[in-house]
């Protein structure tokens, strides 16, 4: 969907505030950026980034230092990083071997410290077809870098984790959140190998919040009581009808705004 309908519709239901989108969604130049979100009146919460951090033969700072560029231009505070997988698409990954699973460690950490140098807040977000999908990576990575998590509640409950169950343990290490609802039906379809993830994107894991089975009160809660002070960014996959008269996501952005808003988020 183009940026100025999104960036419209977002301001329209009273967003404030808005990630860049997946790369190559705004102009990469910091200041066309900045001036692709000035029009709408939307902060900047910052940048996804996914990049290969498990090759021993591949430098991710030179790149990530160019991304960083752009929060000086267009603002934002938050490096959301994901470990990509180096092939295509999110339904196919290989299998890191425990030098892919030093070097992804120690690459997080230098990008922490980049980060941290420039002012901005590191963060790994757990993603399927991601090098840190499934519940022992996420584990493995708290235990092996210092990086904090991205609890995207979406991913991490496709990819196996209790998000409920982790911000328990580990609310300290969460320093952003992507608030996403799923249907668990089809999340346990695409564990189970049944379905890939873009067949259950396609089959409509993704729902607002509320209609789902991430228990994202409980989530607010542990957050609140562990003085959580960071980001809860909404991002609402939906599938069009392919009708004139269908709003699109807006329309599950809506039922999204209305259930956060019950929880005294937004």
């Amino acid at each position: 969907m183009a940026p100025s309908r999104v960036l419209a519709e977002m301001t329209a239901v009273g967003l404030e505030a808005t990630e860049f989108g997946p790369q190559g969604w705004l102009p990469p130049a910091p200041v066309e950026r900045a001036a692709a979100l000035e029009p709408y009146g939307l902060a900047a919460v910052g940048a996804f980034v996914p990049v290969v951090l498990h090759n021993p033969d591949h430098d991710p700072l030179p790149a990530v230092s160019c991304e960083l560029d752009s929060f000086e231009a267009a603002g934002g505070d938050v490096l959301v990083l994901a470990a990509n997988s180096g092939l295509a698409g999110y339904d196919e990954r290989p299998v890191l071997d425990e030098q892919g699973w030093a070097t992804m460690f120690a690459n997080l950490d230098r990008l922490v410290d980049l980060a941290s140098s420039r002012g901005i807040k590191a963060t790994l977000h757990p993603h399927v077809g991601t090098m840190v999908e499934k519940r022992d990576e996420v584990l493995r990575v708290l235990a092996g870098s210092k990086i904090p998590l991205c609890l995207d509640t979406g991913h991490l409950l496709i990819g196996g984790t209790d998000p409920v169950e982790l911000v328990a343990t580990f609310a300290g290490r969460i320093n952003h959140v992507h608030a996403k609802d799923v249907r668990l039906d089809l999340a346990k379809r695409v564990q189970a190998g049944e379905l890939t993830y873009t067949e259950a994107v396609r089959a409509g894991i993704y729902v607002p919040l509320g209609e789902g089975d991430v228990d994202f009160a409980a989530i607010v809660t542990s957050l609140d009581a562990a003085g959580f002070d960071g980001w809860y960014v909404l991002e609402q996959d939906t599938i069009l009808a392919g009708e004139p008269a269908d709003e699109g996501p807006v329309r599950d952005v809506r039922s999204s705004i209305a259930y956060l808003r019950g929880l005294n988020l937004a």
